[in-house]
């Protein structure tokens, strides 16, 4: 649906109230829907997120700037300092408390990577006494785990980087991620096995502040039109998650 001229005026005062539109992402060591990573040339991060966020602003007419995170955890964590206008994250019940999501662009699986030499083949086999979990703190996907296996023991680090590290030295048996970080991982940890099948189905979804409906409808608009025209896939492709499902036009998050 076209947006009037008061709706898009509205929408860019929501949304870039700096003059730019301040993009919030996660920067980790493997790509995924959520997270970026730095370019191995430049330095610089580059993602689903990188590409979606610039293409929002472009739309807008205004710059963008990256405001880096080391999860999403820490993005949420300060929505309400005015730090940042938009991000892009899994949902999950906790996070609509606090934040206003947009339409979904990629449907999320969150499995376990087990360790070199694991004898763990099931997530179900992951639920046992004395085997050690690492999560990062406050996402979706560690809550999603510690339920789903209640009997193990939860780590809790700080981001990716930490939990590739102990797996390393021997200090947990699994690492709780969506299942295209996973993927990224096997070559960084060699050895290492995906776990077929998930404790997590959900959706990562473009998410604004609350109490911003302009911004809200603009943001939802964008994604619907980006799944449409293909935006989301060349960006999903782009960064080698070419077996990535994107969710129907329409859906909610």
């Amino acid at each position: 649906m076209a947006m009037t001229s008061g709706g898009a005026a509205a929408a860019l005062r929501e949304l870039a109230p700096s003059g730019s539109l301040r993009v919030a992402i996660a920067v980790g060591p493997a790509a995924s829907a959520l997270w970026c990573v730095r370019d191995a040339a430049t330095g610089k991060p580059r993602g689903v997120p990188v590409e979606l966020g610039t293409a929002l602003a472009q739309k807008l007419g205004v710059p963008v700037a990256l405001i880096e995170y080391a999860a999403s955890a820490a993005i949420i964590s300060e929505t309400n300092n005015n730090r940042w206008d938009v991000t892009f994250v899994p949902v999950d019940d906790d996070r609509k408390k606090i934040v206003d999501f947009g339409a979904p662009y990629h449907l999320l699986q969150s499995t376990y990577l087990v360790a070199p030499g694991s004898v763990i083949k099931t997530v179900a086999e992951v639920n046992r006494p004395g085997v050690r979990i690492a999560g990062v703190d406050g996402t979706t996907t560690f809550r999603a785990s510690t339920k789903a296996s209640p009997n193990a023991t939860p780590v809790i680090v700080k981001d990716p980087d930490t939990a590739v590290s102990m797996m390393r030295k021997g200090e947990v048996d699994a690492i709780a991620l969506s299942r295209e970080t996973i993927v990224g991982l096997l070559g960084i940890v060699p050895g290492s096995r995906a776990l077929d099948g998930g404790f997590l189905n959900s959706t990562t979804a473009i998410a604004v502040p609350k109490n911003k409906p302009a911004a809200l409808a603009a943001v939802t608009d964008f994604i619907e039109e980006a799944k449409a025209s293909g935006l989301v896939r060349h960006a999903l492709d782009a960064m080698g998650m070419t077996t990535s499902q994107i969710p129907p036009v329409g859906m909610k998050a």
